[in-house]
């Protein structure tokens, strides 16, 4: 599994890009609470330093939205 690009300090995590990422690569991450993958985030290098938490609850419903289209059986 290649590791994800690292941003800059100055830039800002793009949320729902880096979850659908996330759970493309790790998907029995797809359950974890915000403040669960704020630390996962940032362990995996995705951000520099920990990432709003509401920032990361908002963004959580895009690529769970999509979650059907990228593998997971339909119920």
């Amino acid at each position: 599994m290649a590791a994800p690009a690292r941003r800059g300090p100055n830039e800002r995590l793009a949320a729902p890009p880096a979850l659908r990422d996330l759970y493309s690569r790790l998907p029995e991450t797809y359950h974890l609470q915000p403040w669960e993958l704020q630390h996962v985030l940032f362990s995996l290098g995705y951000t520099d330093d920990l990432a709003d938490e509401a920032e990361i609850a908002a963004a959580v419903e895009v690529p769970r939205a999509d979650w059907p289209q990228l593998g997971r059986p339909a119920a």
